[in-house]
């Protein structure tokens, strides 16, 4: 299973007991629906290693507590901490209207309320306090705010996301 078949779901950051389990913090509004997973990939190295899990719970709101099958003392947990950890894209539970996953509306066609076709989403951003769609349109770079106030409508059947931008914003851009 390569990285880009995947969503990242959380790091392992401190171990929970002398018998090998893990506190996971999740990344995730929902960390409930990950209570019940039978396996999740472990980054190790550049490789995503399959891990199953024996039993795992919540603990204390976002933080899973994860018990390896293969992972059975504190020197074997020791190896995993900082470790990441993803699932395939199939889990990721559908979203419809206007929510939409980073990854999904890659190559979309973003059209301004104002400017019309404004061009094609390349990549998002989101290492900024505020995550960014990086647009392209002949060549040039445009960076849209992701925020609902500016998001009007997600088209997925045409793969169009149309926006209100902030006045100026695409002439800052595009002259």
């Amino acid at each position: 299973m390569q990285k880009e078949e995947c969503f990242y779901l959380g790091k392992i950051v401190s171990k929970y007991s002398f018998k090998g389990e893990v506190l996971a913090k999740l990344d995730t509004d929902e960390p409930g629906i990950y209570e019940n997973m039978e396996s999740v990939f472990v980054s190790l190295g550049n490789n995503l290693v399959p891990f199953f899990i024996e039993k795992c719970s919540l603990h204390k709101s976002n933080l899973l507590r994860i018990d390896f099958e293969e992972v059975k003392s504190e020197s074997e947990a020791d190896r995993l901490m900082g470790s990441e950890l993803y699932l395939p894209l199939t889990f990721l539970p559908k979203l419809t209207g206007d929510k939409f996953y980073f990854h999904e509306v890659i190559g979309f066609t973003v059209k301004d309320s104002v400017h019309g076709d404004i061009g094609i989403i390349k990549s998002i951003n989101d290492t900024t306090s505020q995550a960014l769609f990086e647009v392209v349109k002949n060549g040039k770079e445009l960076l849209i705010p992701i925020n609902d106030e500016i998001i009007n409508k997600v088209d997925r059947e045409n793969k169009t996301i149309f926006v209100s931008t902030p006045e100026g914003l695409v002439e800052l851009y595009l002259s």
